[in-house]
């Protein structure tokens, strides 16, 4: 019997060094990530972020996010110009200028005679401007567009007239130009520029979470009551603890992290989320 006992003893004793030697062996190479996510609203202490869910990842989200950009194409400006139903010479000044909202205030100011006159939207939306009798002396055309078929000469020449004379009084008149960017509502692309660039970050905000967790996640995990998370054996290397576009919100601050955390086989990694390394930080009115 005590034979047996011995036995089993040495027997029991070898499963715990097997035991130890495979849990040493299965530790190997990887360390522990332990941290605290606070949010401090103004003028208040920090609270915790309590039940969060964050996301270890191999990629940083804001890489993430550039990725789903080149593939999906962010909008290309001068392409887009080309595609608006405009006048080739509008479309040409567009791409020189850096506005693409043509209503803005200061307009005006881009705006030079010669552009108005080399430019139809721009003298259709002038002449309109001045239509009110606002301005005293401004030229009128003599010339009618039937004549453009019917008498081809008599029309070169007034219309030659006509611009000659009305680039003369708007560089005597510069203040005759103000206003005119009250008259091209109908044909101003910033609206529609605006929808394609929302569209486009519509995509990338809808894709990038999708493609960090199902191509560059390494684990998740929720926070606490305190706020903190403990993570281990986790895989020595660089990762990006994140909260990919979810906020974090404590009083009036919103807040989002992507923070790059270094792990170390057998240490363990602490690192402290707040509001000074947040990617953003907003304040609620």
């Amino acid at each position: 019997m005590g034979k047996l006992n011995r036995i089993l003893i040495t027997a029991a004793v070898a499963c715990l060094i097997l035991a130890d030697r495979a849990q040493a062996q299965n530790s190997e190479g990887t360390g522990t990530l332990e941290f605290v996510a606070l949010v401090s609203p103004t003028e208040a202490k920090p609270e915790p972020v309590r039940e969060f869910t964050f996301y270890v990842l191999t990629k940083s989200f804001d890489d993430i996010k550039h990725e789903i950009e080149e593939a999906n194409g962010e909008p290309n400006r001068d392409k887009f110009i080309e595609g608006l139903k405009l006048s080739s010479e509008l479309r040409d000044w567009l791409k020189h200028h850096e506005t693409l909202d043509l209503t803005l205030p200061g307009t005006d100011r881009l705006i030079t005679a010669d552009d108005i006159l080399h430019v139809p939207e721009f003298l259709l939306a002038y002449q309109r401007s001045n239509s009110g009798g606002v301005a005293n002396g401004i030229p009128k055309p003599k010339y009618k567009d039937s004549d453009k078929t019917e008498h081809p000469e008599k029309y070169d020449k007034e219309h030659q007239s006509y611009f000659k004379a009305l680039k003369g009084y708007i560089e005597g008149h510069p203040e005759s130009i103000a206003g005119i960017e009250l008259e091209m509502e109908s044909i101003n692309p910033a609206k529609k520029w605006a929808e394609a660039q929302n569209g486009f970050k519509r995509r990338v905000h809808q894709q990038a979470p999708m493609l960090a967790q199902t191509k560059y996640l390494a684990i998740k995990v929720d926070t606490n009551l305190d706020g903190r998370a403990r993570i281990t054996r986790l895989p020595a290397g660089s990762y990006w603890l994140s909260t990919l576009d979810m906020e974090a919100g404590a009083g009036d601050s919103r807040l989002k992290w992507d923070v790059p955390v270094t792990i170390h086989a057998g240490q363990t990694e602490r690192i402290e989320l707040t509001n000074l390394n947040s990617t953003q930080t907003v304040k609620l009115k």
